[in-house]
């Protein structure tokens, strides 16, 4: 890992029931599946992502942003953008990164889909890959 190398980095796909994460190897190659973290189910998210940090090493974090098709940001984005201040406030050595989330949980299913892998039953997978094309998105821009 070079000097200053944003990677290992954390991919999240914020909602307010699941928050998808994923990370990305220290060279930043390849992006893979972590976690769903359920929101209100005892588990401060704040609390497992600065787990996660730690554990992984993480040195960026990757925030998916749901632009709208024309490019601008409505109500969604204020409760990402929200949520992204706190991450900021929690974790203020570590860039925070937006990246525009369009279609990536529609890429994940079919993704999903095309492994053999019924929607059924897989909300937390799906989230975890919406995260990982989150990172794909930010590693290829």
């Amino acid at each position: 890992m070079s000097v200053g190398s944003p990677h290992p980095a954390l991919g999240i796909d914020y909602g307010t029931s699941r928050i998808g994460i994923a990370a990305t190897d220290v060279c930043g190659i390849l992006p893979y599946p972590v976690e769903s973290i359920l929101v209100g189910q005892g588990c401060n998210p704040f609390t497992r992502i600065g787990e996660l940090v730690q554990k992984l090493g993480i040195r960026t974090l990757v925030l998916g942003l749901p632009l709208r098709l024309d490019g601008t940001e409505g109500s969604s984005c204020v409760k990402v953008r929200t949520f992204g201040e706190k991450l900021r406030a929690q974790f203020p050595t570590l860039p925070l990164v937006y990246v525009d989330e369009f279609c990536t949980t529609v890429d994940a299913k079919e993704k999903l889909h095309a492994a053999g892998r019924k929607e059924k039953g897989m909300r937390t997978i799906i989230d975890q890959a919406a995260a990982v094309e989150i990172l794909s998105n930010w590693l290829n821009a």
